[in-house]
């Protein structure tokens, strides 16, 4: 081989190899098709009924990210989704208070961008639970988004078989909604074997929202679910629906949702 030939040939290899590395890079980005596929997955919307504009790879702060808007409906959605993970860093969609930010870093720069930390967040539904994190196993904690904001959910439960499942602003650190399932509640003291009485449920009930009386309880009543009776109720206190239901012989309070009244007008 003569040496044009030869520089030739190592000039091509050296291609060959320098494209396979960019090649095996490129492998760990989700791909766009994929990034589109999570935007409509998050947008609850199917791929028939969206139009894509845009779905290109950006980089900013040192993060790789694709910038992918469609329309669907009327209605336009733009989602900044991590190039490498497939987490959803940024959105605009109709359901957003405010137009979408340019993307910013989301690891140790949140308390920066005005956001909590998973710290935090444990900490509020443990202070809304009256519990510490002694008491509790934590499930998992961990940022999603819903409805157009950044949430935490947090979920843990207790040595006594308590479930919390909690939805928390990752911006204002409010408390979205929550979940409370409580199988192994203490038994009230009846002094008796028999069914704790429809009064006694509503004073169990009432316990859990602090201000509240019996004129905020909006509905009551008595049901049968696997062969146990249990009371079954709604109350309605400073802008809050609470809905729960309580065994009639143990006084467990075996489901308690809790969400803002303004989530019924969307």
């Amino acid at each position: 081989m003569n040496r044009k030939n030869m520089l030739y040939a190592v000039g091509m290899a050296v291609f060959f190899i320098g494209g396979c590395g960019k090649a095996e890079k490129q492998l760990e980005y989700i791909g766009a098709a994929n990034a589109k596929n999570l935007a409509l997955e998050t947008a609850g919307i199917a791929a028939s009924q969206a139009e894509f504009t845009s779905v290109d790879l950006s980089r900013q702060n040192g993060q790789d990210y694709y910038v992918v808007e469609f329309s669907a409906s009327g209605a336009d959605y733009a989602y900044d989704i991590d190039a490498l993970t497939g987490v959803i860093i940024d959105a605009e969609t109709p359901a957003s208070n405010e137009p979408r930010k340019k993307m910013e870093t989301v690891d140790s720069t949140d308390q920066a961008n005005g956001m909590i930390t998973d710290e935090e967040a444990k900490a509020r539904a443990l202070a809304h639970a009256g519990l510490t994190k002694e008491q509790v196993t934590f499930l998992t904690c961990g940022p999603d988004y819903e409805d157009g904001r950044s949430i935490f959910e947090v979920e843990f439960y207790t040595a006594d078989g308590r479930e919390y499942d909690y939805e928390i602003d990752a911006v204002t650190g409010e408390i979205v909604s929550f979940d409370h399932d409580a199988e192994a509640a203490v038994t009230p003291d009846t002094g008796n074997t028999g069914k704790i009485t429809e009064q006694e449920a509503m004073e169990l009930a009432l316990a859990q929202v602090p201000g509240a009386s019996k004129n905020d309880i909006r509905e009551f009543e008595t049901d049968r679910d696997d062969g146990r009776t249990e009371y079954e109720g709604k109350i309605i206190y400073e802008g809050m629906e609470y809905e729960f239901e309580i065994d009639a012989y143990s006084g467990a309070i075996r489901s308690w949702e809790a969400e803002p009244m303004n989530d019924h007008l969307h």
